[in-house]
């Protein structure tokens, strides 16, 4: 359901036209304003959800072009490129008239907003990146295969464990919303520091979460891989770089080499959490981005 205020950060559902192709998007809390852009690609906005960041900041969860309730484009599942995301971002700012905002990016929407922000600085306010990389490829896999392997010294005898591996296996094989919902869903445990002995807490968002299928290919079938090494020690917006002391994906490493390359960069490390350190850690990961964001403004 469309909120129909004319206030377009009025608490609510939204959709806005950008390049010919319904955009929504969701508002929470109040304060300045942080646009919000969640991981997968296609993975569903809760999945970002951040009701400690709504005690203070007018949250813009953003559902991206092809996901959600946002339109898909005509190439779809192909052509969802950093460049064609960050346009998109930078036309619903310009819909909500606003110039500069805070930009939060998560796991692959960490990848999106390096590149609005190496890209278009004069639109961002400051950068969050929640569990992202400098890079993906053979490189990025390898350190994901060895800490899936961490992961899996940690949790040896749980008779939960095999199912998890098992789903994490079958996400190369998805090729529609179904399976690569299937397989998110399943491996969802791996993505958590201590999913099983917490699990009353995050089976809810397993549950629900919902995704949509999403290739790794451009419309012309040209895959993009990403390495942002080169560039980023020329990043001039100011960055908070947030890390799970036991994320498998966009791990430790991975934020080190971002805070050792961005300039005057920041380096938070959630000790007790994974990949989702805003549902595992929330007080503790706003605290942090709310320290950041404060400092944006003296």
């Amino acid at each position: 359901m469309n909120n129909k205020t004319a206030d377009p950060l009025a608490p609510g559902v939204h959709e806005v036209m950008v390049d010919g192709l319904r955009l929504r998007y969701h508002i929470h809390g109040s304060g300045p304003v942080c646009l919000a852009v969640p991981g997968g690609p296609g993975v569903i906005w809760e999945s970002l959800r951040a009701p400690s960041l709504e005690a203070f900041f007018t949250m813009v969860y953003v559902e991206p072009h092809g996901t959600g309730g946002s339109q898909r484009l005509p190439s779809h599942p192909n052509g969802y490129t950093r460049a064609r995301y960050t346009r998109s971002l930078l036309g619903l700012l310009d819909q909500l008239s606003l110039s500069r905002v805070l930009l939060l990016g998560h796991s692959h929407g960490g990848f999106v907003a390096q590149h609005m922000a190496l890209h278009h600085p004069d639109r961002v306010l400051g950068l969050v990146l929640h569990a992202s990389a400098p890079l993906t490829g053979a490189e990025h896999m390898s350190e994901a295969a060895d800490q899936v392997g961490e992961f899996v010294r940690r949790n040896e005898g749980r008779p939960e464990l095999p199912a998890a591996l098992a789903a994490l296996q079958s996400v190369e094989a998805a090729t529609d919303d179904e399976g690569i919902t299937a397989a998110v869903r399943g491996l969802l445990p791996i993505y958590f520091a201590h999913y099983w002995d917490r699990e009353d807490e995050f089976c809810g968002l397993r549950e629900a979460i919902t995704c949509t299928y999403i290739s790794s290919v451009d419309e012309n079938g040209n895959p993009e891989i990403i390495d942002d090494r080169a560039d980023l020690p020329g990043l001039t917006v100011p960055t908070l770089v947030v890390v799970g002391q036991y994320d498998v994906i966009c791990g430790l490493r991975w934020a080190k080499e971002l805070h050792a390359l961005i300039p005057h960069s920041r380096l938070v490390v959630l000790e007790d959490s994974g990949h989702l350190g805003h549902v595992e850690e929330p007080e503790v990961f706003a605290g942090a981005v709310r320290t950041f964001a404060d400092a944006l403004t003296t």
